[in-house]
């Protein structure tokens, strides 16, 4: 039973960063090839991750694979300041920086492309945000909200079928023709989503809307099932068990 089709793939190369949309990749055991695979931890505050919650100005980063997937070894890995400053990974240059915008001691940590470990999403390997959800938060907030904010891997179009996310809850999901990914609840927000991607700035009305509106909620968390690859332009069907 299709239930929708993806319109956009999105991965974060690095952590807290602003990721890519790609038309192909891979979905491994841990979520979309590459996804959080590069990381800060902030030596200051228990080795924790540094993320947006932090130091919100991690969002105007950009970051991108330069190379093509591969189990073998991680693809070379771009990034992109708000003000137009490149760096790859592995420039420290960009540590620098970062230690000195955030007065934190920092560290940076890169993980296999088959393994990434969990949670470096936080809550599940996959966050699908629909078309329709963006669509109805946009008409309430009465302005153009930019989808990168929510900071998900799937974004799909929900079909004619006359379904719920919350009714999509505890389901199985055929994305094309091998991945099978299982829906385990709603993704709860927090104040990452007020944030800009481009500028950095704050803004709590949209944080305030979900909360008032759609119980904090916004996306739906899912567990991968069966790896393969995935498609923008494929379909979702909803696995009859």
């Amino acid at each position: 039973m299709k239930i929708g089709t993806i319109t956009k793939l999105v991965r974060h190369p690095v952590k807290s960063f602003t990721g890519e949309s790609v038309v192909s990749t891979n979905v491994l055991k841990y979520g979309l090839y590459g996804d959080r695979s590069h990381a800060f931890i902030d030596l200051t505050n228990h080795q924790k991750h540094l993320t947006i919650t932090q130091y919100p100005y991690m969002a105007t980063y950009k970051a991108r694979f330069t190379e093509k997937e591969s189990l073998k070894k991680m693809p070379s890995v771009e990034i992109i300041t708000k003000d137009g400053k490149v760096y790859d990974w592995q420039d420290r240059s960009l540590l620098d920086e970062l230690e000195a915008n955030t007065n934190r001691k920092l560290t940076a940590i890169q993980y296999a492309p088959d393994f990434v470990p969990f949670p470096a999403i936080e809550e599940d390997h996959l966050l699908l945000i629909s078309e329709q959800s963006l669509e109805q938060l946009e008409k309430s907030v009465g302005e153009k909200v930019d989808e990168r904010r929510f900071r998900g891997n799937i974004v799909y179009q929900m079909g004619a079928l006359d379904i719920t996310e919350e009714e999509l809850i505890g389901k199985k999901i055929k994305i094309g023709a091998e991945v099978i990914i299982q829906i385990n609840k709603f993704c709860e927000r927090c104040m990452i989503i007020t944030v800009d991607p481009e500028t950095g700035e704050k803004k709590p009305s949209i944080l305030k809307k979900i909360v008032k509106e759609n119980s904090n909620h916004f996306g739906l968390y899912a567990a991968v099932l069966h790896t393969g690859q995935i498609n923008v332009g494929d379909t979702l069907q909803l696995i009859d068990e």
